[in-house]
């Protein structure tokens, strides 16, 4: 190894290479382990459930978020008065 061998021809951003594939890696592994939207064959989980506004409200009554007059006021808006 001379005083020009890292400095050479060839040689000057040989270590960009494997940076890049590291990065790579950590981008695919991301999608796979990571948050589950952004890897291979994750088109949406049929297993996650939304709330309903029903539920969200119950919730809310639960919680003491809001009273009794608010909570049957809100339920009768949503249509769910008889239940």
């Amino acid at each position: 190894m001379g005083p020009g061998y890292w400095g050479g021809e060839g040689f000057t951003f040989m270590w960009i290479f494997p940076l890049l594939l590291f990065i790579v890696f950590l981008f695919f592994m991301r999608g796979m382990f990571g948050r589950g939207t952004m890897g291979c064959g994750s088109h949406g989980d049929s297993t996650t459930h939304k709330e309903s506004a029903r539920e969200i409200l119950d919730k809310r009554f639960a919680k003491g978020e809001i009273n009794k007059d608010e909570y049957e006021e809100m339920k009768k808006a949503l249509g769910h008065d008889n239940e």
